[in-house]
């Protein structure tokens, strides 16, 4: 990146973290990027943002996965890209989530779960936790389909925290998940409130950020300075999906 390209990102409040920059673990049967501090992988510069605290971009080989294993207070969303994950927990939830659905478990007090990749393809997938606004709770369990074609040149909310979102699936942070596909060319806005903290990644396809360029899988950590937040314009360069997290 040029030193010029490299200013503009800062003037703008836009950090620019390519796919080639994130955390990197081969397990074989698993092939993961994280963007932010991560089991082995550290980088006091990227703990977080803001109650977004772990975004894992995961290829998961056939017939394999993670076994069971805890988590606790966090809110945990999976957004399958390809393939199909298979869930189970010890709430007694069994459920398939193929790509193009979404699935989030809220682990609450504690719950263990286990994610296998039962099918003959790879699984690429997103898993997003985010910090709950409360500790403790009951934990749960929900997946639910949002076809790609209701997305089209406009942000759907995937899963929210707030009241107003209604029919969603629901977390319990002061966030949203949100997705949309752009067709080369098009664009669309985001409004980052003041205080808020919004990550980005196109799942395929090439952006711009307010004339930032993004490649597929880099992530843009987005903050508003300005009094009462900002606006920003996301152009596709080239046919896109795009997932993004606006938190506290």
């Amino acid at each position: 990146m040029t030193t010029q390209v490299l200013g503009n990102e800062i003037a703008k409040g836009i950090d620019r973290r390519s796919f080639d920059s994130l955390g990197h673990a081969n397990h074989g049967w698993l092939d993961a990027r994280h963007h932010f501090s991560f089991a082995n992988y550290y980088d006091p510069a990227r703990m977080g943002w803001g109650a977004i605290r772990v975004w894992n971009d995961d290829v998961i080989a056939p017939n394999s996965g993670f076994p069971p294993h805890p988590h606790a207070d966090m809110e945990i969303i999976t957004y399958v890209r390809t393939g199909a994950i298979t869930h189970q927990d010890s709430m007694g939830n069994v459920g398939r989530t193929a790509a193009g659905d979404v699935q989030v478990m809220s682990a609450g007090s504690g719950v263990r779960h286990a994610e296998y990749n039962l099918e003959s393809e790879a699984t690429t997938l997103f898993q997003i936790w985010i910090e709950p606004r409360s500790r403790g709770g009951q934990p749960s369990w929900g997946a639910k389909p949002f076809p790609k074609g209701e997305r089209s040149g406009k942000f759907v909310t995937l899963a929210s925290g707030f009241d107003e979102d209604g029919d969603t699936l629901r977390i319990r942070a002061d966030a949203r998940v949100l997705g949309a596909t752009l067709r080369a060319g098009e664009r669309l806005t985001h409004a980052v409130g003041e205080g808020r903290h919004a990550y980005l990644v196109p799942a395929t396809g090439r952006i711009e950020i307010d004339g930032v360029p993004f490649a597929a899988r880099d992530g843009a950590a987005l903050s508003a300075r300005e009094p009462g937040g900002r606006t920003v314009t996301i152009t596709a360069i080239e046919d896109a999906e795009i997932v993004l997290v606006d938190s506290e």
